[in-house]
């Protein structure tokens, strides 16, 4: 496995147009799993996907006319590695001037070279732009955190404003407040996220301040949210619970992790207004 340090991702880049599958970086979950406690040897205590959507994905006929598409990319978070992001878009881009017979073709090439790169199974939807269904923007459902008067003066993650009471409830919530940075570029994620879980009340106000303190916190997306159930778990002890986070694209890609205690089941793949 390279080192991070070799990733893409920050630094000046050639573009290539034609179709090579080395462009793509893995990057090892383990890394930042350890970081969190998670030695790698226990079965990991959430399930769940990281749905990628690609909106600068295009290649040609077989006559050489330009053919542009929407891709859906649907990672298992017990994949042993994910994709750099920066190296999957130039991967992408190796396709702009690559003839494939059809949308199949695509599919079937990108499929292979995703599940050899996180080894793990890659699930691949490609639509073509002219048969792309009208799309509505939506917001999460559930309670929105983000009209209560909180006074906030910490920006760095801190668990400890995560408190509960003694009454069991089931609820949604989410925020539009999420913001974290990149791990290696230092440059901002912005994103909302949605909290669904059964068991002792969570204080609404404490969580909100939890989220916010995400605010100046280094740390890839599908990492912060890991970091969130650990946390949540940890602080909380729900019975049940499922976390949603969609980012706001980047790069032409947008990236949104789930990871629940129930379900692997792929989330609704719908689209916030920011994205």
């Amino acid at each position: 496995m390279n080192s991070l340090a070799e990733a893409p991702l920050g630094k000046k880049t050639a573009y290539i147009s034609h179709y090579q599958q080395d462009l793509l970086f893995p990057i090892a979950r383990k890394t930042n799993r350890t970081k969190l406690g998670l030695s790698g040897l226990e079965p990991l205590p959430f399930k769940g996907v990281d749905i990628w959507n690609a909106y600068e994905l295009s290649w040609l006929n077989s006559k050489g006319k330009p053919v542009v598409a929407v891709g859906e990319f649907i990672f298992p978070c017990e994949s042993p590695n994910l994709v750099e992001a920066k190296s999957f878009k130039l991967y992408l881009n190796s396709f702009n001037n690559t003839k494939f017979a059809d949308e199949n073709e695509v599919i079937a090439t990108i499929q292979r070279d995703l599940t050899d790169m996180v080894e793990a199974p890659v699930k691949v939807l490609i639509t073509l732009v002219d048969r792309f269904p009208p799309c509505t923007t939506q917001c999460f459902s559930g309670i929105c955190l983000d009209q209560l008067d909180v006074s906030c003066e910490t920006y760095l993650v801190n668990p400890a404003f995560l408190q509960t009471e003694n009454e069991i409830v089931t609820e949604v919530l989410y925020s539009d407040l999420l913001k974290s940075n990149c791990l290696i570029t230092g440059q901002p994620d912005w994103g909302s996220v949605q909290i669904h879980y059964t068991g002792n009340k969570i204080q609404h106000s404490g969580l909100l301040k939890y989220i916010i303190s995400f605010r100046d916190h280094n740390e890839f997306g599908e990492q912060c949210v890991e970091r969130m159930f650990l946390d949540i778990m940890k602080q909380c002890a729900p019975q049940k619970l499922s976390i949603y986070a969609r980012y706001t694209r980047r790069g032409g890609k947008d990236i949104n992790p789930f990871r629940s205690t129930e379900s692997n089941e792929v989330p609704d793949n719908f689209w916030l207004c920011r994205q």
